[in-house]
């Protein structure tokens, strides 16, 4: 079983250490975040207005690369950590398309759903058992998401020298052969970016 409770302590414990800022999220720079962010967005047709449900969303960094790209759409952020939905709340104060919450119960189907860096940071958890939480989480956003979604991974692929043995380094072949056969017949991998990471898009 996956142990949740020592997951949001390092997180909460990121963002009192570093406050709104990319090392908060355990990111190393806004660049390789803003990577990232590039490949998620694929997934959404942003000519239109939509609805979005940010599945681990820290402070609400992806509403934020959205607004600049002049996008019109309704941000729903999600996350285990409340002190991240809190910041999330204070930096967003007032704004009526954008709202955060910790708890499942009040999610709602949307057009998209999209999950940046929540499945890299295992700790001491079995890698077995922390497979099993990526495809179930993968399946629970797939319940979400009417158009599609998009996740990312660090890869199996990366240089065994640089590797951690705390991270959770995913088989790329394995994710996009699920998202294949449960979730639709249109499934995108990306690995040909700067990263040693990859990106599942999947289009319904």
């Amino acid at each position: 079983m996956v142990d949740f409770s020592r997951i949001k302590q390092y997180f909460a414990d990121r963002l009192d250490k570093y406050g709104a800022t990319p090392q908060g999220l355990d990111w190393n720079s806004i660049e390789s975040q803003h990577i990232r962010y590039e490949q998620l967005v694929k997934v959404i047709d942003g000519k239109e207005s939509y609805t979005l449900l940010d599945y681990g969303c820290g402070f609400g960094s992806f509403y934020d690369f959205l607004k600049s790209k002049d996008h019109h759409f309704s941000y729903i952020g999600f996350d285990i950590v409340e002190t991240m939905v809190e910041k999330g709340k204070q930096l967003h104060l007032g704004n009526s398309q954008c709202t955060f919450t910790s708890y499942k119960s009040e999610l709602h189907t949307v057009d998209y759903v999209v999950e940046s860096g929540i499945f890299n940071m295992k700790q001491n958890d079995r890698y077995e058992d922390w497979t099993q939480y990526v495809l179930n989480s993968l399946t629970e956003m797939n319940k979400f998401a009417k158009k599609g979604m998009a996740a990312n991974f660090l890869t199996k692929y990366s240089d065994p020298e640089y590797m951690r043995p705390d991270l959770y380094y995913a088989d790329p072949c394995l994710l996009f052969d699920y998202c294949k056969v449960n979730f639709s017949k249109n499934v995108a991998l990306l690995h040909d970016y700067k990263l040693y990471d990859f990106t599942i898009i999947v289009r319904k």
